[in-house]
């Protein structure tokens, strides 16, 4: 099947602005070609267009356009496609009903809850992708007997003449795609099989069924991936008829293969939407893989594919790296994916001089206007930078640009705008710092730009336990070439591999590609002897299924290979890993197909630096991936070149302008080296060889490139704005590598999954630098607690200490929250030169209850284990019975407990040591690198970049007020439900742009846990200062230097030492917030909760949070169902929640109207229904039960929350807002979360202007692992 004779064979890459086409000839050469993709004028449809030039050039035979094209040369067609991802992007799929469960009918609105940027007060979340929900009164669960595997019971059959009643309904209405989804149908799928041939028989066109798309557990990504596939099959299938159309018999007899996003090929009539989305991309990753990894000896490859919106990176090292569940245009998709990491960075991204500090991205120019050297108006953007130093030359460019499309490439354009933007950075330097010219300032950006692509470079290897350094960069895509030196030696590589098909690689790996054939069940099963026989049965049921259909594609079984796949994990832990037995042959202690035991011990030692020995390991699911090798192998031999004289060209480096050779690839023999600087010229890209690095032409006709060091410029003390903002991003990236640490090798649920932890690095005087992730809760406390101890112990500390604090007045939140501080020295310098510091929420520290959130504590010695300056590590060594010692000591207390986790405690805390000790070893390595004096000098800069910032804000608002009012004071106030007022005074100084916040006539400290320690305030402060500054600063000390913040002592805001705080962490904290906004009139009160709902028995424990209404502000409604401000965690999934705890979930979903009516409504809140199983205790902890959420400018205020008890007998209790409760079987606990304020009178609904509806990847351009686990951080 690899190459048919004597026939044409073509792959094909149609992406959103080029088609690349890559073709086999008769003979066995090649050609490639690229055009346009929508070119409406010329043609109907780009890779029909394409195929027809080849055809007709080849063989000198006319092709008309007006004629079908005659097939009979043609061997293979092979193609990706963005079709998918742009509908997606677009919104622009078929019309489609979505069937669910009854009392889920806003499931998939609500989501996980977590909204996707935290400092957003406009919540923007994509619509969802149908029009119509039909709710099925039919409910299936979970049986709770001990029985192995997911038995189920049927506790409400399925009513079909009133499905078929709203099937016609929705039928009437012109719809005809429908998705179904019902709870639990992954592993009984008996109902949604029933509806799906009945909406088939009434005529729907497209019937998508979750159980069929994929039966995977997790009802949320499940739904999300049916709908998709629902939405997007038919604009396929449109698609494809289209294409075939253009083609004699509509290609009858022509083997046509699509890309899935998978990396495999599947039959043109099985490609569908769930799988296409990374159609396009996939090719480039198949292609760089097969290409690179074997040429570089096999050394690891990490793909980097820059284009104009966005760069795409990957990793490549012998296998493919899937991820089983990722979101695309805020839709996430339940289906085996290539690991394609898509960060908001590439050619056409934005450069901006914000408040001191150079920025690139995320916004981007887009292709239209595009650039600013395009000649339509737009703004500067990397290519700009890249062009004013010299590294594109406009005479190589085509004439395609400017309003008519016939001009070159403006540098004068792009010379104009950056002169604008050096003067207006030169007036900001002011005379006191040196000037600098345009290529300094378009230098600058290309060194900030590189530095962003680094980032999730070194997060994608260093996630996995790998070195960075050890790896190859494979550069593929247009822009790409122009940065790969740079990005090489910034991370340590000291290879660069540019394939000569690099700017059509996603065609050429289309052609190098295997059919793939995957099939997945769920399985339920302990990895253990009993269970081998039902294993191997299922796994050799699975492999025939692949087999049977890849022979009927007609591969031999010759060309077949199976690979067998088991989604395993610890029990007791959510950490699940695909795993191949592939090196671990079977034994007698394993099943049929591999060793699965040691092949998952091995890579959880790898990727989290520990296993759990004596814990059992469960079987989640089965894959299997057949391949049929259908693949060409590419042997062809580049031709040799004649080198011609080359010009000399003027090219910008660090150390001013050089002269550099400029060689067109076509020409240069193989075996040739080139030394840098050079730039080298292919029709679809240009390569950048650096000084220092060397460029030599492989046999194939390829770049390989050596990269040399650089020889460092020495950097002073003084302020340099470029290296603030390089600095800015090492800081940053020092954090997420202590993150990744304390993840991979913490071992509870609450670390380790849900990532509920953040790491900082702070200066000398304890001040915070950089902190990752922006955790709200935890944005000022944690430098509170550094402060207090560099002020309590001072010169007690010594090299080789580390301290343990939690305690509220030493800048604890609440006390799970444990810190770790690291003192880092220096030698030669007596005291620490800087600190690092990561904060973990610990599961259990003892305390009334399990979990340690208590609902009804009145002591702090009630909530558990208390630390103040304790030390954790002495001269190195692990003080493992003292911590023992105070962890158990909460048990002296009527009442209480010590901890019910010591082996989780002392797990995690060895962790957090562990990411200390690698945020030293980083920060040490800085310092090698720069010298402490300028390592400290930019730790200050960077704090005071970030007061520069909150300055700007305050002046701008000072002067925006004086216009409107006369006056620079603010105030407000507002009460928790127990009456106890928080006051607010700001005083603004517009001319320093600082400002007074006073707390004063606040209430005093409350008989219960609502009080709220200082650091609370501090963090709340910073998060609603972040928000109303509008855009991405340092998020440090500096936001808090203009702001003079008084708390009354023995108020709720600044309680007494052993004061009760559970509840100021999670309640006090958000009406803080909103006490400011309501001084700042930014927007009108969000629910003001976190709904915090726990229960347990002996046995089990279960804590969540529950979203509620967003507030509306200026310009927008509130988001409905979605957590607000200083909580972002997600919920746990319905079934899950019902897989493993004693309860089933009888409705969440919006509560209707209970935002507050205006101009602008708020959002609703929820109602979440908790049917009780067993005998449990159930504690609520929340606030807005009695006080209303307030709308601003005449909104109405949102409804306030009810907490409802309803027992077995039907008798029904209001909770109140905080209690504990025990509930027996039958019991159903029923919330309503609060709804947000409107904004403005509901009479100017009606003048409200039309806001246009900006193109998805504008607003939600990010996707992969990298993302993944961001969003994940930030939803805790």
């Amino acid at each position: 099947m690899a190459q048919t004779k004597g026939k044409f064979d073509f792959a094909i890459d149609r992406g959103g602005t080029f088609t690349d086409v890559f073709a086999r000839l008769p003979d066995g050469c090649e050609r490639v070609l690229k055009l346009l993709s929508r070119d409406p004028q010329n043609y109907k449809d780009a890779p029909t267009e394409g195929i027809r030039r080849i055809l007709e050039e080849e063989t000198g035979k006319a092709y008309p356009r007006d004629k079908p094209v005659d097939t009979s040369l043609i061997g293979w067609i092979r193609m990706g496609t963005t079709v998918a991802t742009n509908a997606l992007l677009e919104r622009e799929g078929e019309r489609t009903a979505l069937l669910v469960t009854k009392g889920f009918k806003d499931l998939l609105h609500i989501g996980t809850q977590a909204r996707p940027k935290l400092f957003d007060l406009e919540v923007a979340v994509p619509d969802v992708l149908y029009e119509e929900v039909i709710e099925v009164d039919e409910r299936v669960v979970l049986r709770q007997d001990g029985s192995t595997g997911d038995s189920l019971e049927v506790w409400k059959e399925l009513d079909l003449e009133q499905v078929e009643k709203d099937l016609r309904g929705v039928l009437a209405r012109g719809i005809t795609s429908l998705a179904v989804l019902l709870l639990h149908s992954y592993t009984w799928s008996e109902h949604e099989k029933a509806v799906g041939s009945l909406a088939r028989r009434l005529g729907f066109s497209q019937v998508s069924l979750s159980s069929e798309v994929m039966p995977m557990v997790r009802a949320v990504p499940r739904g999300y991936t049916v709908c998709a596939d629902a939405y997007l099959t038919p604009k396929i299938h449109q698609y494809l008829k289209g294409f075939t159309s253009g083609f004699k018999d509509g290609l009858k007899d022509v083997d046509v293969l699509f890309m899935q996003s998978d990396g495999g090929l599947t039959p043109m009539e099985q490609f569908c939407g769930s799988r296409a989305i990374l159609s396009g991309p996939a090719g480039g990753v198949v292609g760089y893989a097969i290409t690179s990894y074997s040429q570089m000896e096999k050394k690891p490859v990490i793909g980097f594919d820059m284009g104009g919106t966005s760069t795409d990176v990957s990793r490549y090292a012998g296998q493919y790296e899937h991820v089983f569940e990722a979101t695309t245009a805020g839709v996430t998709l339940q289906a085996p994916q290539l690991d394609i990491n898509t960060v908001a960075a590439g050619g056409g991204s934005r450069l901006f001089f914000r408040s001191g500090m150079f920025v690139v991205g995320p916004e981007s120019a887009g292709a239209h206007p595009g650039p600013a050297c395009y000649r339509k108006g737009g703004p500067l953007t990397v290519t700009d930078a890249n062009l004013a130093l010299g590294r594109l030359i406009p005479s190589f460019f085509p004439k395609i640009f400017g309003p008519k499309e016939n001009e070159p490439l403006s540098l004068e354009e792009t010379t104009k705008h950056f002169r604008q933007l050096t003067e207006e950075i030169n007036v900001f330097l002011s005379s006191n710092q040196s000037q600098m010219s345009m290529e300094e300032v378009a230098m600058g950006f290309i060194r900030v730009a590189n530095e962003a692509m680094c980032r999730p470079i070194r997060a994608l290897t260093q996630a996995k336990g790998h070195d960075t350094s050890q790896h190859v960069l494979a550069c593929f895509g247009g822009a790409g070439g122009q940065h790969a030196c740079a990005i090489a030696r910034s991370l340590g590589m000291k290879t660069v591999f540019i394939h000569k098909y690099s700017g059509v690689l996603s065609a050429y790996g289309l052609a190098l590609a295997d059919v793939v054939e995957e099939v997945q069940e769920p399985c339920s099963l302990q990895y253990e002897p009993a269970s081998f026989r039902e294993l191997d049965q299922r796994v050799e049921q699975l492999s025939k299924r692949c087999h049977d259909t890849l022979r009927a594609r007609g591969f031999t079984s010759g060309q077949i290979t199976a690979e067998v796949f088991l989604h395993m994990r610890y029990e007791g832990t959510d950490c699940a890993l695909m795993v191949t037995a592939a090196g671990y042959p079977s034994n007698a202690r394993s099943c049929r197909a591999g060793d699965f035991r040691s092949a998952f011990t091995k890579r959880y030692l790898k990727e989290f630096g520990f296993t759990i020995p004596d814990r059992p390991i469960m079987v989640d699911d089965i894959r299997v991936r057949g391949c049929g090798q259908s693949g060409i192998t590419s042997v062809h031999k580049a031709e040799m070149g004649h080198r011609q004289a080359k010009p000399i060209t003027k090219c910008y480096f660090e150390g001013g302008y050089v002269d550099t050779s400029v060689y067109l690839w076509e020409e240069l023999p193989c075996g040739h080296s080139i030394q840098g600087p050079a730039i080298i010229i292919d029709k679809n890209s240009t390569i950048l060889v650096e000084p220092c690095c060397e460029a030599r032409l492989t046999e194939g006709g390829d770049v390989c490139m050596t990269v040399g060091s650089d020889p460092h410029c020495a950097l002073g003390t003084e302020l340099n704005t470029v290296q603030l903002s390089i600095f800015s991003h090492r800081f940053m990236s020092i954090a997420e590598q202590m993150g990744r640490v304390l993840q991979r090798t913490s071992i509870s649920t609450n670390i380790k999954e849900r990532l509920d932890f953040s790491c900082a690095v702070f200066g000398q005087d304890g001040g915070l630098v950089s902190n990752a992730p922006h955790i709200p809760v935890h944005l000022g406390a944690m430098q509170e607690t550094v402060q207090y101890q560099v002020r309590s112990l001072g010169n007690k500390l010594k090299e080789g200490d580390v301290i343990l604090s939690n305690h509220p007045s030493a800048g604890g939140s609440h006390l799970p929250d444990l810190t770790v501080i690291t003192p880092v020295f220096r030698k030669g310098v007596s005291g620490p030169v800087f600190f690092v510091a990561s904060r973990g929420h610990h599961a259990d520290i003892g305390g009334i209850t399990p979990g340690s959130m208590p609902p009804h504590s009145t002591s702090l010695q009630q909530e558990g284990a208390v630390f103040t300056s304790f030390k954790l590590v002495t001269g190195g060594v692990f003080q493992e019975e003292a911590v023992t010692e105070a962890l158990i000591a909460p048990a002296q207390y009527p009442g209480c407990s010590g901890t019910r986790n010591l082996h989780d405690n002392l797990s995690d805390l060895r962790a957090q040591v562990a990411a200390n000790q690698r945020g030293s070893q980083l920060v040490g390595e800085l310092i090698d690198s720069y010298g402490l004096a300028v390592v400290q000098a930019y730790m200050g800069y960077i704090q005071s970049n970030a007061e520069l910032a909150v300055r700007d804000m305050l002046r701008d608002f000072a002067r925006r007020r004086r216009q409107e009012t006369g006056s620079l004071e603010v105030e407000s106030e507002d009460f928790m439900d127990d009456g106890t007022p928080i006051r607010l005074r700001v005083q603004i100084n517009e001319e320093e742009g600082s400002a007074v916040f006073d707390f004063t006539g606040t209430g005093t400290e409350v008989w219960g846990n609502c009080n709220a320690p200082r650091a609370i305030t501090l963090s709340a402060l910073i998060y609603c200062l972040r928000c109303m500054v509008g855009q991405d600063i340092p998020l440090n000390q500096g936001c808090l230097a203009p702001i003079n913040v008084i708390i009354p002592p023995g108020s709720i805001l600044q309680p007494s030492q052993n004061a009760a705080v559970v509840g100021g962490n999670v309640l006090t904290s958000q009406r803080v917030v909103d006490v400011i906004f309501k001084a700042f009139e930014v927007c009108a009160a969000s629910q003001g909760c976190m709904n915090n709902i726990s229960f347990g028995s002996e046995k089990i424990g279960y804590y969540e949070t529950v979203a509620g209404g967003a507030g509306a502000g200026p310009g927008w409604n509130g988001r409905s169902g979605v957590h607000t401000h200083m909580t972002n965690t997600r919920i746990t999934d319905p079934e899950i929640l019902e897989k493993r705890y004693p309860v089933v979930l009888e409705q969440f979903s919006l509560r209707p109207g209970s935002g507050g009516a205006g101009k602008y409504r708020g959002g609703d809140g929820v109602i979440r229904k908790l049917l009780f199983r067993n005998k449990v205790v159930l504690s609520v902890l929340t606030e807005r039960r009695s006080t209303h959420p307030y709308g601003l400018r005449g909104g109405d205020d949102g409804v306030a929350g009810l907490n409802l008890l309803r027992r077995a007998e039907g008798r029904v209790l209001n909770l109140g807002a905080k209690t504990s409760v025990s509930l027996d079987p039958g019991d159903m606990f029923c919330l309503y979360t609060p709804g947000g304020g409107g904004y403005g009178k509901e009479e100017e609904a009606n003048n409200r202007p039309q806001t246009k509806r900006r193109r998805l990847n504008e607003t939600f351009s990010e996707r992969g692992s990298i993302f993944e686990y961001r969003m994940a951080q930030e939803g805790v």
